[in-house]
């Protein structure tokens, strides 16, 4: 039997946000002609690969803003979107500011504040984060980042460094995410986890598997049910 967390660390793309959906919206009111499924899948495609180069060394500490912004320039060709200028890219590369909260997103995290501190341990930048949140309503005690530790997960750092920061044993802090790899190396640090069931992050041409893994401290169906296991008052 674990002790209860003291401390709640959200992951946030496809957990708290729903980027798949968020796209897809921005880009067919953008630019209808355009497989806005298959470009927003292929953009965070290259997500993970992006960061590898910063953490192998091979790249200096690059914020997620701007490898967001290389892997669009690199991906418009591929969708007929070569021609947009810098500013239509800026605009475009800031719809991860303004991703869109899952429907249970603001209403969980809100219950679940009146009993933990709650805070964001996203790779996302403090500036994106931020934005979302003050955009989305979202009720952080505190925004933590990659970009506080210029490290990304699944780098250990990140997560001793989120436990640190408040002066917490690691098993008095709680990873909450919706991807078990995210978990898996939190629990490697010797965090709690809880499991969020998001089986339409990839939109629902490619709905996600959602099965438990045992290895979890608590496995729910949304934030709000998160909340319902905690106890929290509605």
């Amino acid at each position: 039997m674990h002790d209860q967390p003291q401390l709640l660390l959200f992951d946030i793309f496809g957990t708290v946000v729903d980027w798949h959906g968020s796209i897809v919206r921005e880009l067919t009111a953008l630019h209808p002609e355009v497989d806005a499924d298959a470009f927003a899948l292929a953009w965070r495609a290259a997500y993970r690969p992006s960061m590898e180069r910063v953490m192998s060394g091979a790249q200096p500490w690059t914020r997620l803003d701007e490898l967001h912004r290389a892997s669009l320039d690199a991906l418009l060709p591929r969708f007929g979107l070569a021609h947009l200028d810098d500013a239509q890219r800026r605009h475009l590369n800031g719809v991860w500011h303004r991703l869109d909260p899952w429907p249970d997103s603001v209403a969980g995290l809100t219950r679940l504040k009146s009993r933990f501190t709650i805070a964001s341990l996203s790779n996302g930048n403090l500036g994106l984060l931020t934005n979302m949140a003050k955009r989305a309503g979202l009720p952080w005690d505190c925004v933590l980042s990659a970009e506080v530790f210029k490290a990304y997960k699944p780098d250990p750092a990140v997560y001793l460094g989120a436990a640190r920061v408040f002066d917490l044993d690691p098993a008095r802090a709680m990873l909450v995410a919706a991807h078990h790899d995210d978990l898996a190396a939190a629990r490697a640090c010797g965090l709690q986890t809880a499991y969020i069931e998001r089986p339409l992050e990839f939109g629902a041409r490619q709905p996600k598997d959602v099965s438990p893994e045992p290895a979890n401290t608590m496995h729910a169906r949304s934030i709000t049910h998160l909340a319902d296991l905690f106890g929290c008052p509605v």
